[in-house]
C-alpha cells in the first residue's frame, strides 16, 4: 500500500499477519475518526464491511429495524428495494447484513473488481444516506404499524421485524439466550434484546428511530474493514471523496460499560408457551451460566474454547456424561460464547424438570471438583487445542468467504479497544501456549475460579406453560380493541387510509428510472475464462483415485467413496442412521470418547455422508455413494487412515443403549 496515496487517513499501525499470510493495517481517517482496518494479501475473494457500535438502551428492537431499513433505498439508489435489483447483476459472494448485542455490520464480498466497488458503492450510500428521513413508511413497513382495513375490522399490529421477532420468541432456545443474557448482564446494554422484543416494539417512535441512527451512522462510530488483494489506496481515497469527507467529527460516547460482578449468583424463572396437546413433564430447561472476565484477553479467549470442548462439546465429555448418565434432560448443550465484551460459559440441560435444579447445579459441581481434583484428561485437552488450531490454520468456513469471518472476529477485539483489531487473528503463539499448559493444571485452575469459586454466575430456568402464547395473543388484542374503542371517528378513518396507504406504497413498483441507477456488470466486466479444473485420475493398488494438485496449506482433504447402488430401497433410511453414528460409538481399540480425541489429535476430523451425483449425460441416470471424508496435514495422513480403517471395520454397532443416546 502506497502511503503516500493517503493524506485522508493516517497510519495508526502496521502488523504482519504472519499466522494469516498478510499484512495488516489501522488507519484513521483524520477528518471523522472513522476507524479503518485493512489485510491485505493475495485472495481474490474481497470482502468491505462497515459496522457500527449500536448500544440499545431498550428491548424496542430500534437496531434490528434500522438494519433492515437502511437497506430500503438512499439518496443515490432510491428505488424501495435496491438489494433485490443488486443481485441480479452481481457476482458477489456474500451480501447481507447483521444485527448482533452491540453491533450492526454491513459486509459485502466479490471476486470480480468492478462488482465490488459497486456493492461498496450501494452499502455506504445505504448506511450513510438513506431514505428512512423522506419515507416514514420504511419505519413502519420494517419496524411495526398499526393496521386497520374497515371501521368494525379489529386493530392489529404488524411490521416485518415486529413479526418476526414474535417468532423468535416463540422459540425456547431463543428465550433461554435471551434470560441468560439478562441475568448476567442487568446493568448493561446487554440486558435489552437488541433484536426487539415483541411486546415493547410498539413503543418505538419514528423519532427515536431517526435519532438513533443520526446519533450511531455516523464516520466517528464506524468501524470499516477492507480484506483481501485490491487497489487500497483507490478504495480509501473514494470512499473520503464520496462519504467520509462528507462528515465533521462529533462528539460520541457509544462505549460498551462494563457489568459490575456479582457479589453472589442469582436465580432466573421465566416462561415460554407450549401447545395445549404438549406435556409440561420433560420440558424444562435448565442452565448455570458464569462470566469470563472480558474478550480483550487472548489466552482465556481460546482456552474456554478448549475447555468448551474438553467439558461439554465432545464425545463422551465428562460433564456433558454426567449428566446424562443422572438421568437430567434429553440433551446437553452450552459451552462458551465470545461475542460481547463479557463472555460466558453455560451449561446447558434440555427437555427435564424443574424439580431437577438441585440435582443438575449438584453433578455440575461434583464434576468440576472431581476434574480439578484428578486432573482433565491430557488427550481430551490437546484434541480439543489441535481441533481448534486445525480449524484456525484451514480457515474454511463453507460458502463464507474466509475474509468475511476474519472481519466479524476482528470486531471481538476492536469493538471494545481501538488499539487492537488483529488480536484474535494472530493466534498460533496462543496456541503454542496452551499446548505447554496441558502438563500443568492451568486447566483446572480456570476451571476453579470462574466455573467453581466465579460469584457472577446464574441459574436460569426456562419453564413450560401451556396456551402462554394464545393467553398473550388475548391480553394483545384486547389492549388493542381498548384502544381503538377510545379513537374517535377521525381518529380510527386515518388509521384505516394509513394501513390502506402503506399497502400502495408497498405494492408501488420503482420508476424505471429509479430501477436503472442500480449499478450492474456487463459482460466485459467478467473474466472470460473459467476456473480450471485440476483433475487427474490415477490407480492405486486397482482403485481409481482422483488427485487434485492445489494449494492448500499442508492440508490433504481425502474423501472415500463406496457404491451404494445395490442398497436396498427399503433400507436406504439405514444410511442416514448409520452415518449419524460412525465415529461416535466405541471401536476394538478406543471407546468412543477416545476415538473423538484421537481423531481431533491427529486430524481436522473424520465424517460420513451420502453422495448422489447426477450423470452429465443422461438427466434421469444418477449414482448413490456413501462417502467417507477426513482432512490432516501431510505428515498425519497414515494415522488418518488408520482411524478410518479402525472406524469403518470395528465399531460396535449393536450397542443400543449408545445407539439410543445418540
Amino acid at each position: 500500500m502506497n502511503k503516500a496515496n493517503l493524506t485522508a487517513y493516517e497510519v495508526v499501525t502496521e502488523e504482519n499477519l504472519t499466522d494469516i499470510h498478510s499484512t495488516g493495517w489501522l488507519l484513521r481517517h483524520k477528518k471523522t475518526g472513522a476507524r479503518v482496518m485493512l489485510i491485505e494479501n493475495d485472495d481474490e475473494n474481497k470482502v468491505f464491511n462497515i459496522a457500527f457500535r449500536t448500544p440499545p438502551k431498550d428491548s424496542t428492537g430500534v437496531a434490528h429495524i434500522l438494519e433492515h431499513s437502511v437497506l430500503c433505498g438512499s439518496r443515490e439508489f432510491p428505488l424501495k428495494d435496491p438489494f433485490v435489483e443488486l443481485v441480479k447483476g452481481s457476482l458477489n459472494t456474500f451480501l447481507n447484513a447483521m444485527t448482533y448485542p452491540d453491533k450492526t455490520c454491513y459486509p459485502v464480498a466479490s471476486c470480480n473488481d468492478k462488482d465490488f466497488q459497486n456493492l461498496m458503492h450501494v452499502y455506504l450510500d445505504a448506511v450513510f444516506y438513506p431514505n428512512i428521513y423522506k419515507r416514514e413508511e420504511i419505519f413502519r413497513q420494517e419496524g411495526w404499524n398499526y393496521h386497520l382495513e374497515q371501521p368494525e375490522g379489529p386493530l392489529k399490529y404488524n411490521g416485518v421485524v415486529y413479526n418476526e421477532m414474535k417468532g423468535a420468541f416463540s422459540s425456547p432456545d431463543d428465550v433461554l439466550s435471551r434470560q441468560i443474557m439478562t441475568s448476567l448482564f442487568p446493568d448493561t446494554t446487554y440486558a435489552n434484546v437488541s433484536g426487539g422484543d415483541p411486546l415493547h416494539i410498539p413503543e418505538l417512535t419514528y423519532e427515536e428511530y431517526l435519532d438513533f441512527h443520526r446519533r450511531y451512522y455516523h464516520p466517528c462510530n464506524s468501524y470499516i474493514y477492507l480484506y483481501g488483494d485490491m487497489d487500497v489506496a483507490e478504495k480509501l481515497a473514494w470512499m473520503d471523496e464520496a462519504y467520509l469527507g462528507k462528515y465533521e467529527a462529533i462528539g460520541l460516547d457509544s462505549e460498551i460499560k462494563l457489568q459490575k460482578p456479582f457479589e453472589k449468583p442469582i436465580e432466573v424463572t421465566h416462561k415460554y408457551s407450549i401447545s395445549s396437546t404438549e406435556s409440561e413433564e420433560n420440558n424444562t430447561y435448565l442452565s448455570y451460566n458464569t462470566v469470563i472476565e472480558t474478550a480483550l484477553d487472548e489466552k482465556l479467549y481460546l482456552a474456554f474454547d478448549i475447555l468448551d470442548y474438553a467439558l461439554v462439546s465432545a464425545p463422551g465429555a465428562p460433564l456433558k456424561q454426567a449428566l446424562i448418565d443422572a438421568g437430567i434432560g434429553s440433551e446437553i448443550t452450552g459451552g462458551y460464547d465470545s461475542g460481547t465484551l463479557q463472555p460466558t460459559f453455560s451449561v446447558i440441560a434440555k427437555n427435564t424438570n424443574p424439580q431437577e435444579k438441585e440435582h443438575f447445579l449438584a453433578v455440575i459441581r461434583e464434576t468440576l471438583e472431581g476434574l480439578v481434583k484428578n486432573g482433565l484428561n491430557k488427550k481430551s485437552l490437546l484434541a480439543g487445542i489441535n481441533s481448534s488450531e486445525f480449524r484456525y490454520r484451514e480457515a474454511d468456513f463453507g460458502h463464507f468467504p474466509k475474509g468475511l469471518l476474519y472481519g466479524i472476529q476482528c470486531l471481538d477485539s476492536w469493538l471494545y479497544d481501538d488499539m487492537r483489531p488483529f488480536l484474535h487473528l494472530e493466534a498460533l503463539d496462543t496456541y503454542r501456549f496452551l499446548k505447554e499448559q496441558v502438563e500443568t493444571d492451568y486447566f483446572e485452575q480456570l476451571i476453579q475460579k470462574y466455573l467453581l469459586n466465579n460469584r457472577h454466575a446464574s441459574v436460569v430456568i426456562i419453564e413450560p406453560e401451556k396456551g402462554l402464547n394464545a393467553k398473550n395473543e388475548a391480553a394483545l388484542e384486547k389492549k388493542l380493541a381498548e384502544y381503538k374503542a377510545g379513537l374517535s371517528e377521525d381518529e380510527i378513518r386515518k388509521l384505516i387510509a394509513d394501513t390502506k396507504h402503506l399497502k400502495e406504497y408497498q405494492e408501488t413498483p420503482s420508476p424505471k428510472e429509479d430501477l436503472e441507477k442500480i449499478p450492474m456488470l456487463a459482460r466485459s466486466d467478467m473474466k472470460k475464462e473459467a476456473a480450471p479444473f485440476y483433475n487427474t485420475e490415477l490407480s492405486v493398488k486397482g482403485i481409481p483415485v482422483v488427485h487434485h494438485d492445489i494449494y492448500s496449506n499442508g492440508i490433504i482433504y481425502l474423501t472415500m467413496l463406496f457404491d451404494i447402488a445395490h442398497v436396498p430401497a427399503e433400507d436406504i433410511p439405514y444410511l442416514g442412521v448409520l452415518k449419524a453414528v460412525l465415529g461416535y460409538v466405541d471401536t476394538k481399540n478406543y471407546s468412543y470418547a477416545d476415538f473423538a480425541n484421537e481423531v481431533n489429535i491427529h486430524t481436522g476430523g473424520i465424517s460420513s455422508t451420502i453422495g448422489v451425483y447426477p450423470s452429465v449425460k443422461d438427466k434421469d441416470d444418477y449414482q448413490v455413494k456413501f462417502e467417507v471424508r477426513t482432512k490432516a496435514l501431510y505428515d498425519k495422513l497414515p494415522e488418518a487412515a488408520t482411524l478410518m480403517k479402525e472406524m469403518l471395520f470395528t465399531s460396535n454397532i449393536d450397542d443400543e443403549k449408545r445407539l439410543y443416546e445418540i
